[in-house]
């Protein structure tokens, strides 16, 4: 097999631990990619060229030595730049920290490390990562791979288009509103959210909050679960990890559509607005569901709450971890951003206890929903890539958009469920631009998920 920067992430390892092409080789093809693509799409910062050939030198001394690799040994990767990786340049998409290098490796970045990848640099985010369009003031904006005049989608975004675009074989995020759901489906790639708990995350600055999760970005669901059995399992620095271990979620993935109850709604039964074509995309993925034996029907959650839970959370969480550095450099931060973090400066006590009394709602509304459904299928994003030079989506079907959030609704409903959802490519509008559908299934069967995903996308990507 002749290996290339778009051959499966898999295939790639494979090929290296067979010595069939080495970790040098490998980081060439990429490199030149990179040198290709990057100028224009700018979704890989702080290259280092110099580190990232030395790591390659030593993956390859280790495997002539004889020494026992890790899963991902020889792979090139670059990190989601809100990562610590010790001893690299780590923004957080902020001037604040424009040269800050980190002194120690996240625990998500610690474990890929510990499975053999050779670092080259980082992958671009929107500032502190809050928006699904990726663009700051240190390293500017990333444009979509299939089109650059769009949003590459956000907030890993960078990382969404570097997979893409053949610059890097797998890659890693974290998601709060959809960040990585949402990038997945606006550059065609595969972005899952796993179930809280699943990726453990440290250090943070509250290990008891619970919007927030990592996870793993590939072109495919085979290769996204590879990445998740190297991410997953638990830690005892993280208190709500889930114990089962990284290994069960490994490739090869054998699940079957046949027989599963599938609930598909285009619009939440119009508790969101979805932009008309992305709306029909959605809706005849039931035909791909129901030719590979699925029962298909119309139907959804009750997720009235959702807005108002997933605001106030996001607010409050804003407000403890960064108002005390707008308050010391209120010009340092994007305008929608500091309005966020403001929103929590007002929340009372009461405020946050009704938000998780809602969230406690919405889960358990979430687990009966689940008794009759196997699944749940909607939109990724409400829109299409939109155009770059915008912030966010002004308006969807006319109807105006009030926030740099309003549009990301069906992203971050499911984000205060706790389930597990992913974005697979599916489609694409008329101006050949890439939509994704979300498939959610309960709260830790994440590898059920996966499969069905693995499935999905056979009958909907042949070949």
């Amino acid at each position: 097999m002749s290996i290339t920067v778009e051959s499966a992430a898999r295939d790639q390892a494979g090929a290296v631990r067979r010595r069939e092409i080495s970790a040098r080789e490998l980081l060439d093809l990429h490199l030149e990619r990179i040198a290709v693509r990057n100028p224009e799409l700018n979704a890989i910062v702080s290259l280092d060229e110099e580190r990232a050939r030395e790591g390659a030198a030593a993956a390859d001394e280790a495997l002539a030595s004889g020494a026992e690799v890790g899963a991902l040994h020889g792979l090139p990767f670059a990190f989601k730049d809100t990562h610590g990786v010790a001893g690299w340049r780590t923004t957080y998409g902020s001037p604040l920290f424009a040269d800050h290098v980190a002194d120690q490796d996240d625990l998500i970045v610690e474990r890929v490390r510990r499975a053999g990848v050779v670092v080259i640099g980082k992958t671009n985010v929107p500032e502190f990562a809050a928006g699904s369009h990726t663009f700051n003031r240190v390293f500017g904006l990333t444009r979509n791979p299939v089109d650059p005049s769009r949003s590459a989608g956000g907030s890993s975004g960078g990382a969404a288009c570097a997979l893409a675009s053949g610059m890097v074989p797998l890659a890693d995020g974290s998601d709060m509103g959809g960040s990585l759901r949402n990038p997945a489906s606006f550059c065609g790639v595969v972005g899952l959210r796993p179930s809280l708990g699943r990726v453990p995350e440290w250090p943070l600055y509250n290990q008891w909050e619970t919007t927030s999760v990592g996870g793993p970005m590939a072109r495919n669901v085979g290769d996204l679960a590879l990445l998740l059995s190297v991410m997953a399992g638990p830690d005892p620095r993280a208190p709500q990890a889930l114990t089962d271990p990284g290994a069960a979620f490994a490739p090869p993935l054998d699940g079957s559509l046949a027989g599963l109850r599938v609930a598909l709604s285009p619009d939440l039964g119009g508790a969101i607005e979805v932009d008309a074509e992305v709306a029909e995309i959605v809706a005849s993925s039931g035909s791909a569901f129901a030719g590979a034996g699925a029962v298909v029907t119309d139907a959804h959650p009750l997720l009235a709450e959702a807005d108002d839970t997933f605001r106030t959370l996001r607010a409050w969480h804003f407000q403890a971890k960064f108002g005390m550095m707008l308050a010391a450099s209120p010009d340092e931060f994007k305008p929608s951003l500091a309005d966020n973090i403001r929103a929590g400066e007002s929340l009372t006590g009461a405020d946050v206890a009704r938000a998780y009394a809602q969230r406690t709602a919405l889960s358990e509304r979430m687990r009966e929903f689940f008794e009759t459904h196997d699944l749940l299928v909607l939109p990724v994003s409400q829109v299409p890539p939109f155009p770059a030079d915008q912030e966010y989506p002004s308006a969807i079907n006319g109807r105006p958009m009030a926030t740099y959030l309003d549009w990301m609704r069906a992203a971050y409903v499911i984000t205060v469920t706790g389930c597990p959802a992913i974005s697979v490519p599916f489609g694409h509008t008329a101006d050949g631009l890439p939509v994704g559908v979300q498939i959610v299934a309960p709260h830790g069967r994440d590898r059920f998920l996966l499969e069905v995903a693995a499935a999905f996308e056979a009958v909907s990507r042949p070949g």
